[in-house]
């Protein structure tokens, strides 16, 4: 993976010195114990990571399987059309790793970079899945990445710089956006105050990506959901409400039945490097 890295004090290649990465320069990052590589530079970022308490919960949530169709459609998005080698995929807030792995297992012979603010998410990231590297960064003070060297980045309800993506995306790339619809878990919303999608999302996205992508395919993925009050417990935690929303304790909850069904609705959103 190294051959994909740039060092992000200067920008020069890095390059594997046993337990480090080093450039040319001198610039030299641990490889951590946990197997991630912490390229977070010495400026102040202004991101909150997710906390290792909403990664649990995230981890617990995606294990039951219930977003397993948008990861399908996340993963197709980002391998359609993709060449036989030489494939290397980037996440942007990637969280537990769980839709870069899936786009990895669609694409066997892709590597895979997960990259994320959270010291708590680049550990579960190292590990999950062989063919992922696992970075610290912040996506805001730019990406620690060679420029035009990704076949594809994915961004599934995470922040993005569009202006780095497309520095780090090759000629073809696909960049691969995921969003809620104001009616992703719509029967929870309301009656346990999370927090709302903004119904100019979409139209936000487009206006921050105009002028150097162009949407090539967007498709409306949504379905039903049966989920215990213990995946409610985990919806509330592992999200942004978890900050400013129900917590996840929240009384109503024990007042949910046994099973409730839940809208998962999303956008997922393919974008061509502008000619």
């Amino acid at each position: 993976m190294a051959a994909l890295l740039a060092c992000p004090e200067c920008g020069h290649d890095l390059h594997t010195h046993e337990h480090v990465l080093r450039c040319d320069r001198g610039h030299s990052f641990d490889i951590a114990r946990q197997g991630y590589v912490g390229l977070l530079t010495g400026a102040s970022t202004k991101m909150t990571g997710d906390t290792a308490d909403m990664l649990d919960a995230r981890a617990a949530f995606q294990g039951t399987g219930h977003f397993a169709p948008i990861a399908g459609a996340a993963a197709r998005a980002c391998t359609e059309g993709a060449q036989t080698e030489g494939n290397a995929v980037l996440e942007v807030g990637a969280g537990t790793g769980y839709y870069l792995a899936e786009t990895l297992d669609a694409a066997p012979d892709a590597l895979g970079i997960a990259l994320d603010v959270s010291k708590p998410a680049a550990r579960r990231a190292a590990r999950a899945h062989p063919r992922m590297a696992s970075i610290l960064a912040d996506a805001w003070l730019g990406l620690p990445l060679r420029d035009s060297t990704l076949t594809g980045v994915l961004s599934v309800f995470a922040p993005r710089n569009p202006a780095e993506i497309a520095r780090v995306l090759a000629p073809g790339g696909r960049f691969v956006v995921v969003t809620p619809t104001t009616g992703h878990l719509g029967e929870l919303v309301g009656p346990l105050d999370m927090v709302r999608v903004d119904p100019d999302k979409d139209r936000r996205l487009a206006d921050s990506l105009a002028g150097t992508f162009t949407r090539a395919e967007h498709t409306h993925v949504e379905f039903p959901m049966k989920l215990s009050r213990a995946d409610v417990t985990h919806v509330i935690a592992m999200g942004p409400s978890a900050f400013h929303g129900a917590p996840a304790d929240d009384p109503r909850i024990a007042s949910l039945p046994d099973s409730t069904e839940v809208t998962a609705s999303v956008t997922v959103s393919t974008y061509l490097l502008n000619s």
